[in-house]
């Protein structure tokens, strides 16, 4: 069943050119134009003090924009109060009324909105007969949405209980569902699964994206967990500093990161950035870096910087690297099983430590010879006088490497980004003809 939300098949929400200013010099949002369409779910993710939260209570009417406008169901609501914005908010912390069961803690804002006191209803009953049963009988609809938001988030048998009976978990499925009985244009929620442990969290992840499928309305989530933001969302909005850096799936603004912010970001462990020099080797550019070298493939060649200096930050994922034990790898790479056709030996290193991360085993690797440009790669660098980059691989099911062992290290080049040294921008973004058309 899917419930549906006040007058409009289609709710939809939309900020334009929104900007927010606190003190007259601390900038919160600047210039956000966003449209989160009916039924989508989308997630604001950023680290402390990008503005998504603003943005949120911007959305929510408590706070009002310095500049732009916010429409919620094709209506401009800048100047409407909060309660009449046709809106549910989830936050952080459940917050609910100790004195309250579960049932009433959900029928809280129904029954505030037209219902009255049992004194009141009495009143009714004598005086307006008529007007009381109407009453009843939107009551009795109130249990109905009650008890099917119950069922949507699995706590029928929750609401004869009082708050202090309640799991952390269970707290946050009944804050959900005094937000659904409310059938709102939209649903914010604000990092509500920060404070649980990491086992309800990913229970909750699974509520929250069942909750998309079953009811109307727009969802706009808040969150600083990029591992979060990439599981729950249909788009996701990478903020920085008061503005959007990317918006798209996922999927998209994993594997092609618009700069250098989103590419270190997004990931547990972020991209690999390494600066260094584009360099013209004869028939085919190449990647320089110390003791890296990197053969660029064809799909890049169109992407040099303008730079005279020719300075880029070379980007590569963990998952597309691979490392082998010295002497045990020939220098085409084709002595390791299972590697691409797109794979290549760079370099070498020795590796400082490794990680265990569920499944995956992640290796850092002090890559031999210093930077050949200015500036600083991602991560640690090594002692000694010559500055050495460290790069983050995940290995291969099965792999064993261990600390101090010497690696050679290729890496999957068909995976490769390029950003520009000076802004951060992709370079394959910055070319018109990668664009798919419209």
């Amino acid at each position: 069943m899917t419930l549906r939300v006040g007058l409009s098949d289609m709710a939809e929400l939309v900020l334009q050119g929104v900007s927010k200013m606190f003190g007259g010099s601390v900038i919160a949002v600047q210039d956000l134009n966003l449209e989160v369409r009916d039924q989508e779910l989308v997630v604001l993710v950023g680290p402390s003090g990008c503005g998504k939260t603003t943005t949120l209570r911007l959305i929510a009417g408590l706070e009002r924009p310095d500049q732009g406008m916010i429409w919620i169901d094709g209506r401009p609501v800048n100047r409407v109060a909060p309660r009449d914005r046709n809106i549910a908010m989830v936050f952080q912390h459940s917050v609910l009324y100790p004195h309250m069961t579960v049932f009433k803690n959900m029928a809280v804002g129904l029954t505030w909105r037209g219902d009255g006191d049992r004194i009141r209803r009495g009143w009714m009953r004598w005086r307006q007969p008529a007007a009381a049963e109407r009453r009843a009988a939107q009551r009795r609809a109130i249990a109905r949405q009650v008890q099917e938001a119950a069922r949507v988030l699995g706590i029928e048998h929750l609401l004869e209980r009082w708050p202090r009976q309640l799991s952390g978990g269970e707290c946050q499925r009944v804050a959900l569902g005094r937000a659904i009985v409310r059938q709102p244009a939209a649903f914010l929620l604000d990092e509500p699964l920060s404070h649980l442990d990491a086992q309800l969290r990913v229970e909750m992840r699974r509520e929250i994206r069942r909750l998309r499928q079953r009811v109307r309305g727009c969802l706009v989530y808040v969150t600083h967990d990029q591992a979060e933001a990439l599981a729950l969302g249909d788009r996701v909005v990478v903020m920085h500093r008061g503005r959007i850096q990317q918006t798209g799936p996922p999927r998209e603004v994993y594997d092609q990161p618009a700069n250098v912010f989103v590419a270190g970001f997004l990931g547990a462990p972020g991209m690999n950035l390494l600066p260094g020099r584009w360099m013209d080797t004869g028939d085919r550019p190449c990647f320089a870096s110390g003791g890296l070298r990197v053969s660029l493939p064809a799909s890049v060649w169109g992407c040099r910087p303008a730079r005279e200096d020719g300075g880029v930050t070379l980007g590569i994922r963990p998952e597309h690297l691979w490392l082998e034990v010295r002497n045990e790898v020939r220098n085409d790479g084709s002595g390791r099983a299972g590697v691409d056709r797109t794979a290549q030996v760079v370099g070498s290193g020795r590796v400082v430590m490794t990680e265990l991360c569920g499944p995956m085993v992640l290796a850092t690797v002090a890559v031999d010879g210093g930077l050949d440009c200015d500036g600083s790669c991602r991560g640690r660098t090594t002692s000694g006088s010559a500055q050495r980059p460290e790069i983050v691989v995940a290995l291969s099911p099965g792999q064993t490497v261990e600390a101090g062992h010497e690696v050679s290290v290729g890496l999957d080049s068909s995976r490769i980004q390029l950003f520009d040294a000076r802004t951060g921008a992709n370079l394959r973004a910055m070319r018109p003809r990668d664009k798919k058309p419209e």
